[in-house]
């Protein structure tokens, strides 16, 4: 297939690219960056220069590119302020969605997937539940957070409901790899700049070379109208997954810390007082993929080996 990607240059986009074309397909990669457009052309695909959030801009790069797919992997998790981030990666569901559908029809595509995350299910304690696709995703709910879940919510119910094309939603664990939040991750840990809450609970993770392997599965083998929860093959407490980094680094282990006392922090001290057990049964039934990082355990030594 030939497959428009936007994000093509960011943490999961960047690998995605390199599978896509080893598995056979064509890459036009949308960046805003000249400069990343050069890489994607140098790693063997085509690029175009858009910005997403600008509708009329993106239709004009776009007017003479053809493709038979678009996937969405644009998130701005990358910013240096949490808040910015959350901000600018809900506007890129949103909006973002809405304007990519736009160009979807206008390089004549018939397939859409789309990025989502776990956290849709909720952020609080899920307790011993395996969560699956069947339960509710994107349940309005207050606070600084509620924004987020609506635009996981609005990408999702755009996707699916966009007329005439075959739309389906990825909604990946929290991911590490070769990547500037793992790096920014292992950093803190290093300076023992990130806490761990002593009720932190269950999070699920992703290498992120599996999650660009899901994608490639979900592009060629996904049913349209479905989620798939991206996620390896074993929750782990944060505490765990910290206390694993840091050996694997040198360092000393986390702070362990009340609750409480990561407030100030909203989006740490939401994630890390969120606790879900998500299952991968249903990605690995229909797209026929598995994780080759099954755990943490696997995965975080890779990251340091790579590191030194």
């Amino acid at each position: 297939m030939r497959v428009l990607l936007a994000g093509a240059s960011g943490a999961v986009g960047t690998p995605l690219t390199r599978q896509l074309i080893a598995a056979g397909h064509e890459v036009i990669g949308i960046s805003r960056s000249r400069t990343n457009a050069e890489r994607l052309r140098s790693a063997g695909a085509e690029a175009v220069v858009a910005d997403v959030l600008n509708r009329d801009g993106l239709l004009a790069a776009v007017r003479d590119v053809r493709a038979d797919a678009v996937i969405h992997e644009l998130t701005a998790l990358g910013t240096v302020k949490m808040r910015d981030a959350l901000q600018g990666t809900n506007e890129l569901r949103t909006t973002g969605t809405a304007n990519l559908l736009a160009a979807a029809r206008a390089v004549g595509a018939h397939r859409f997937v789309t990025q989502s995350i776990m956290l849709g299910y909720g952020y609080r304690d899920h307790g011993p539940k395996v969560i699956t696709e069947d339960d509710p995703f994107g349940e309005p709910v207050g606070g600084l957070l509620g924004g987020a879940v609506a635009a996981m919510r609005s990408a999702e119910e755009q996707t699916f409901s966009a007329d005439e094309m075959e739309g389906v939603a990825l909604r990946y664990g929290f991911f590490y790899g070769q990547d500037s939040m793992t790096r920014m991750m292992v950093n803190l840990v290093r300076k023992r700049r990130l806490p761990v809450a002593s009720s932190a609970g269950f999070a699920n993770f992703i290498y992120l070379e599996d999650a660009a392997a899901a994608t490639v599965a979900a592009l060629e083998k996904g049913r349209a109208g479905q989620a798939y929860n991206i996620v390896d093959d074993e929750p782990v407490r944060w505490g765990d997954y910290l206390d694993t980094m840091a050996a694997a680094f040198g360092a000393r282990r986390p702070w362990r810390v009340p609750s409480w006392l990561l407030r100030p922090i909203p989006y740490v001290h939401a994630m890390m007082t969120t606790s879900m057990r998500v299952s991968n049964a249903k990605a690995k039934r229909e797209l026929g993929w598995a994780p080759a990082v099954p755990t943490y355990r696997e995965g975080i030594p890779l990251v340091a080996r790579a590191g030194r």
